[in-house]
């Protein structure tokens, strides 16, 4: 019964202090893509006003990231209608317009109040941005964008994502405007586990 308090007791301090260091831990550990480098995936939604705000942030620090850090931007999927924004940003990648469209997309769907989630708005929206409808279309239908929007659909509960923006490094610390106390601090925080991984 000691030992087990005094495991206790050492959970709790430690819990305490990765929440006074901004994040949470995610257990098991997910792996990532790029052994070599440090990864750093932020789960967000189009229709997020919060991820929205955000984004501007994280565009000013991708700017100086360290030449160690891989950056993956990852569409969370919580309902359909967060899948088919999620569809729309794997368009873009199947079509290499990602950096073309991507703050666009958030544009159209927070300010100009457009839904974005039927294939017709999707291609006139694409179309807008230099894309040929059939090029849209083959993308839209491919077996690679399905396939990834399934993977998307069950990646976020591995990682213990509950909502957006989140940021997850190395697979192992999740980063939330709760736990980093403000949306504003989040990439503070993870800037200290990159130097903390960095020393790994």
């Amino acid at each position: 019964m000691i030992k087990l308090l005094a495991f206790l007791a050492f959970w709790c301090l430690a819990s305490a202090a990765r929440a006074e260091e901004g994040y949470e831990i995610i257990n098991p550990a997910q792996p990532v893509k790029n052994p070599d480098k440090i990864e750093v995936m932020e789960f967000f939604w189009y229709g997020c006003p919060h991820c929205y705000k955000f984004e501007p942030s994280v565009a000013e620090w991708l700017k100086k990231k360290p030449a160690n850090v891989e950056f993956i931007r990852q569409p969370a999927v919580f309902s359909e209608l967060w899948g088919k924004h999620a569809k729309a940003f794997y368009v873009a990648e199947a079509l290499g317009v990602s950096d073309k469209v991507h703050a666009d997309l958030f544009d159209t769907i927070q300010n100009k109040k457009i839904k974005l989630v039927t294939e017709e708005e999707l291609g006139k929206f694409f179309a807008a941005h230099g894309v040929k409808e059939d090029d849209f279309k083959a993308a839209y239908n491919s077996f690679g964008v399905n396939t990834k929007l399934i993977q998307a659909e069950a990646i976020g509960p591995r990682y213990g994502i509950t909502g957006v923006p989140t940021i997850v490094v190395n697979g192992k610390y999740r980063v939330t405007g709760s736990s980093a106390k403000s949306q504003d601090n989040m990439l503070h925080v993870v800037d200290e586990i990159i130097k903390q991984e960095s020393k790994k």
